[in-house]
């Protein structure tokens, strides 16, 4: 009978401590991809001299956890990550110096220890997102207009293509609040819109989409979308998930 392969060398360090952070993703590196950041990230680990847990086996990996994602072309104020790591050290130090190692407009705004075991994790608390959509060459008034016809829909299906086949997404059912606001230094509407994470999770483009066909709002160029805040859904709104693991 055939020995079973083993990994050459050592087994790889057991993790003693567990971070996570928000970051934020801002200006021209809002088109950049997942992956793009999940590079970058790995790069500035190395580069910060951060020590990173990995996976045992033939072919070891960071044991980083990445969860929901904002799409590519939003900017955003909360993106979360978890890191494993075989050293004990100062979240704070790791903050200051992942940020300083990763590009501009990929920021690193806080870090919190978590447990190794047990406890919440990111993917159940991130239960809500909060987008701000700025829409150029819309009127406050057309605006309020569609939110009026969109919020007293029972049902806003639209189609997306999925690794799966095509799925129906109910955009009306999965939206929790929504709001026409203006600001001074934005010469047009803006909508505020908190969102209920379903399966699959509703984009930014669903929901524009869904306001195009069943509220019969019409984008004359392309918004502006950032991701306010992405947490556990409260009344008051969206929280902060690094408040409930501390």
């Amino acid at each position: 009978m055939a020995r079973p392969r083993v990994p050459p060398g050592p087994p790889a360090a057991p993790p003693v401590q567990r971070l996570r952070f928000r970051y934020a993703k801002r200006g021209r590196l809002r088109f950049s991809s997942t992956r793009d950041f999940q590079r970058a990230l790995e790069r500035a680990l190395r580069r910060a001299a951060v020590p990173t847990a990995f996976s045992s086996g033939f072919h070891p990996h960071p044991r980083i956890s990445y969860a929901n994602a904002a799409p590519t072309g939003t900017a955003s104020e909360a993106e979360y990550v978890e890191i494993a790591l075989v050293e004990r050290v100062d979240p704070e130090a790791v903050r200051r110096a992942l940020d300083a190692a990763l590009p501009v407009g990929l920021d690193v705004l806080e870090v919190v220890e978590v447990g190794l075991g047990g406890g919440a994790s990111l993917s159940d608390l991130l239960q809500a997102s909060h987008w701000r959509f700025e829409l150029p060459g819309v009127a406050v008034a057309t605006a309020a207009a569609a939110r009026a016809e969109f919020l007293g829909l029972d049902t806003a299906e639209v189609t997306r293509m999925t690794k799966s086949g095509s799925r129906g997404i109910d955009v009306r059912a999965a939206t929790v609040r929504m709001e026409v606001m203006t600001a001074a230094e934005v010469p047009c509407a803006i909508l505020q819109v908190v969102v209920r994470h379903t399966t699959p999770v509703v984009r930014p483009d669903d929901f524009l989409t869904a306001l195009r066909t069943y509220a019969h709002l019409t984008l004359p160029s392309p918004p502006l979308v950032t991701r306010l805040a992405q947490g556990p859904l409260t009344d008051a709104g969206v929280a902060d998930p690094l408040v409930a693991v501390q």
